[in-house]
C-alpha cells in the first residue's frame, strides 16, 4: 500500500485533579453534587513532521491550568464533553484530530473538531469457556476462564449539546447481560457454543443494538493484551506486547536529553481486520499473531534501535514505518500499529478503516 494512504498520529495524555458539579442533571443524580475526579485528558494530532515532545509539553501546559481547580469556574457545565471542548479551544497545538476526557477508570468521551463524540463505558464479568473447534493440544481447547472486559461504544453528533448519552443509561442496558454472563460457563449460553472473542462481541451486539441504535462498536477484552471490536459488520482484533530497547536520537541540540543514549519500555499494539472463520469462530488466532510478529519483536527487544538496518534514527515515526515494512507481508490483515514510548505518549500509524479508540 502506498505511503500516501497512511495516516500518522501522535498521542499525548496528561492527568489532572479537579472538583465539579453538573447542574443540568437531576437533583438525585450523584454528579449534580460537588464531587471530584482524577481526570485523564488526551489529544491526538496528525503528524506533520513535528516533535512529539514539544507537542506533549504544550498540551501539558493546557491541562495543568485545570489541575486542582473547581471546574465550574472555567466551564459553566463541566461535563466530559464540555471539558474536551474547552481543551480543544484553549489548545494552541496544530490541527487536532480529537480530544478525549476520561473522568473515571471505566468511562470517557473522545470529541473531534466537528462535534462528533465517541462515548464509551467499560464493564467486567468473570466466566469460564473453552473453544471446541481448535486443534488438539491448543490451550484454549481446555476449559479455562477469564475476567472478561467489555466496552460499549456510542458515536453521537452532539452539535452544541452539553452531554451525550448518560453513562447510567448504558449501565441499564448492560445489567441484564451481566446477570447472564457473570460466573457462568459461556458455552452453556445459546449462541455462545463456540465463545471466541469475536463470537462474544457479535452476540453482545445482537443483544444490545436493537435497544441501543446509537451503539457503534462492542469491544471484548479476553485478556489485558488481546481483544476484538465488532460494529455489526466488521471484526477488528488487536494483540499487545512490550519490548525494552535503547536508542540515541541524532540531530538534536546537545542540551536535549534525548540526544544522550537512553531507553524505553515500549508498548506496541497490532490491529488486524479480517473475515470471520465460521468454523474456528475467530479472524486470526491471537497466538498466531504473536508468533508471526516474533522475528520482528526479537530484533526490537533488548536491543539498540538506532543500530538496526534502515533505521539510523529511531524516532517514533521512523520506528513505526520500519515495523510496518518488516511485518506487513507476514500479517496482511494488519492495518494499524500503535506504539507508545511511555504511558500516554506515542503514535498511531493507520492505513485501513480505523476502529474505535481503545482506552489505555
Amino acid at each position: 500500500m502506498s505511503k500516501n494512504t497512511e495516516h500518522l498520529y501522535y498521542v499525548s495524555t496528561h492527568g489532572f485533579e479537579a472538583a465539579c458539579q453538573i447542574p443540568i442533571l437531576a437533583e438525585h443524580h450523584p454528579a449534580s453534587r460537588l464531587h471530584g475526579h482524577s481526570y485523564q485528558a488526551n489529544v491526538r494530532i496528525p503528524s506533520q513532521e513535528l516533535d512529539i515532545y514539544v507537542l506533549d509539553d504544550q498540551f501539558k501546559q493546557v491541562v495543568d491550568s485545570l489541575n486542582y481547580s473547581y471546574l465550574n469556574e472555567h466551564i459553566k457545565i463541566p461535563t466530559d464533553e464540555n471539558i474536551a471542548r474547552w481543551l480543544l479551544k484553549q489548545s494552541q497545538l496544530p490541527i487536532v484530530d480529537r480530544v478525549g476526557i476520561q473522568s473515571t477508570l471505566n468511562s470517557g468521551v473522545d470529541l473531534d473538531c466537528n462535534g462528533e463524540a465517541h462515548i464509551w463505558r467499560r464493564y467486567r464479568f468473570e466466566a469460564a469457556h473453552q473453544l471446541p473447534n481448535v486443534p488438539a493440544g491448543h490451550q484454549c481447547g481446555r476449559m479455562h476462564g477469564h475476567g472478561f472486559e467489555v466496552i460499549l461504544h456510542v458515536n453521537q453528533s452532539l452539535h452544541n449539546a452539553d452531554m451525550g448519552i448518560d453513562f447510567d443509561q448504558l449501565d441499564a442496558y448492560w445489567q441484564p447481560l451481566y446477570e447472564r454472563l457473570d460466573y457462568a460457563c459461556l458455552n452453556d449460553i445459546p449462541g455462545l457454543e463456540n465463545p471466541t472473542s469475536e463470537v462474544l462481541a457479535n452476540w453482545l451486539w445482537q443483544q444490545l443494538h436493537p435497544q441501543l441504535p446509537a451503539l457503534s462498536w462492542v469491544t471484548v477484552y479476553e485478556t489485558h493484551t488481546s481483544g476484538c471490536n465488532y460494529n455489526g459488520r466488521q471484526y477488528r482484533i488487536w494483540k499487545e506486547q512490550r519490548f525494552e530497547s535503547a536508542l540515541q536520537i541524532a540531530g538534536l541540540e546537545p542540551h536535549n536529553k534525548r540526544s544522550r543514549l537512553h531507553g524505553h519500555s515500549y508498548m506496541i499494539r497490532l490491529h488486524l481486520m479480517a473475515e470471520l472463520d465460521k468454523v474456528m469462530g475467530w479472524t486470526v488466532d491471537y497466538g498466531d499473531v504473536k508468533q508471526l510478529f516474533k522475528p520482528v519483536y526479537n530484533r526490537l527487544d533488548h536491543c539498540r534501535l538506532d543500530t538496526l538496518d534502515e533505521l539510523p534514527n529511531a524516532q517514533l515515526s521512523e520506528l513505526l514505518y520500519w515495523i510496518k515494512s518488516h511485518i506487513a507481508d507476514a500479517l496482511p490483515q494488519l492495518d494499524r500499529i500503535d506504539l507508545f514510548e511511555k504511558p500516554g505518549l506515542g503514535g498511531q500509524l493507520c492505513w485501513g478503516k480505523e476502529g474505535p479508540a481503545i482506552p489505555d
